[in-house]
């Protein structure tokens, strides 16, 4: 599919304009983190081959690691079968969550 296909068969009006996005590192194969794009935050990340995403908190598009350092490359993009999730596949340069932990998920249920 290209990337003109994947953004007309995407269902942004689901989340209001926000899609999730599940990210996981192309080497352990860890999920990293739960992130949103609108479409323009898609369109910059085919684009550019930089993950960039719409924070939710600030109400602006941001680019991971543009600050931290912490970057992810894309090496893949997939959609799910309703068009309504997308996962990013990435070369993650560090740790990918803000609390300095390699992946958001570790917090772990007994």
């Amino acid at each position: 599919m290209t990337p003109q296909e994947l953004l007309t068969k995407l269902d942004f009006a689901k989340g209001n304009g926000l899609i999730p996005v599940v990210v996981q590192d192309i080497n352990t194969k860890t999920v990293l983190m739960l992130a949103y794009a609108n479409k323009e935050a898609l369109e910059l990340t085919l684009k550019t081959g930089k993950a960039t995403y719409w924070s939710r908190s600030r109400n602006e598009i941001w680019v991971k690691g543009e600050t931290s350092g912490h970057t992810q490359k894309i090496v893949e993009v997939s959609t799910d079968c309703d068009y309504d999730t997308l996962l990013y596949i990435v070369e993650q340069k560090d740790n990918a969550c803000h609390t300095g932990s390699y992946s958001c998920f570790f917090n772990k249920l007994k």
